[in-house]
């Protein structure tokens, strides 16, 4: 009998004609809006499913394992994992895996590099004051922005994503520090990039701060107004990594203050709402949580989405069990 895999909302084709080829019912949920916790459960009460692909906005918790008893597998279509209770999931002996693709390193490292070039050059502010008509000539004192080259590029989280950001910010001329919980040696040999213990050491040195770590208790409010305070009134601070890892209160205040000059956003404390302190303010990048959302990444997540599942039930441990 073929297993039943429900996916609570649409993803790419190439991950789902995987799971069909392999024989497995699909079911889709047919809309793109973000299901509540209710609709979630209705949605996977319909029929006794085996395995669900789940989003990064899913909530997924005891209410949800209970009302599916059938599920053996939540397979998250993303990096992350933070939105099910994986201590809940391991109790029932649920398996949890979820889709670090390869490519989403190189995806989410261009996104951050392109809103640090932006922030930079003005990009946003200049381009929306084109489009409301306030263009009437070259002027020398027109958004004048800032150069990158020789400026200080501070990473907090050498993994994966942030490794390959700095080998970007290393080709466009800019001094690397970092610092992780452990040193990163190849990043060394490979950037020149020097090692700092603490962000407190790192903040006041760098011109750019770009956030890559995981979204865990000690990383919650990691950037808060004791450290945006610590960084140059100059510098620029990125976060493509989880909206709650920055007080998004204490960056508003920082950003109307000048205690930092500028910020990008990918990712918000309480998403999808976006403040309106923040939408307002022009010194600040406000994009989708779109840092992954290249073609061949996203294809390359349903993929490996879709063979976790294919491993489980052909009796292999898939290759990203997170619980």
């Amino acid at each position: 009998m073929s297993k039943s895999v429900f996916v609570t909302r649409p993803i790419p084709e190439a991950g789902l004609s995987v799971l069909r080829e392999h024989g497995y019912n699909v079911d889709v949920n047919a809309s793109d809006a973000i299901p509540s916790r209710d609709e979630t459960i209705s949605l996977l009460q319909k029929k006794p499913y085996d395995g669900v692909i789940t989003l990064l906005t899913d909530s997924i918790g005891v209410d949800v394992f209970t009302a599916a008893p059938s599920v053996k597998i939540y397979a998250n279509y993303a990096s992350g994992f933070d939105n099910i209770d994986l201590i809940e999931a391991k109790k029932r002996g649920i398996i949890v895996t979820n889709a670090p693709a390869p490519r989403s390193a190189e995806a989410v490292a261009e996104h951050t590099i392109a809103l640090m070039l932006a922030l930079a050059g003005r990009i946003v502010e200049a381009d929306q004051s084109v489009r409301r008509g306030e263009y009437h000539g070259w002027s020398p004192m027109n958004f004048i922005g800032t150069d990158i080259l020789g400026k200080t590029f501070g990473l907090v989280g050498a993994g994966r994503i942030g490794a390959r950001v700095v080998h970007y910010a290393r080709a466009l001329g800019m001094n690397i520090i970092y610092t992780d919980i452990t040193k990163n040696e190849q990043l060394e040999k490979e950037t020149g990039a020097v090692y700092y213990q603490t962000i407190d050491a790192l903040l006041p040195k760098a011109d750019v701060v770009s956030l890559h770590v995981p979204l865990l208790p000690t990383t919650r409010h990691l950037i808060n107004g004791e450290h945006l305070r610590r960084m140059k009134p100059t510098a620029f601070l990125i976060n493509t990594a989880r909206g709650p890892v920055v007080e998004e209160a204490a960056l508003e205040h920082a950003l109307k203050n000048n205690i930092i000059a500028a910020a990008a956003l990918d990712v918000f404390e309480f998403e999808p709402r976006v403040s309106l302190g923040l939408r307002s303010l022009n010194n600040v990048i406000l994009t989708p949580h779109i840092a992954s959302a290249s073609i061949e990444t996203r294809d390359e997540m349903a993929v490996i989405t879709a063979q976790n599942i294919i491993d489980f039930f052909e009796g292999r441990r898939p290759h990203y069990v997170v619980n």
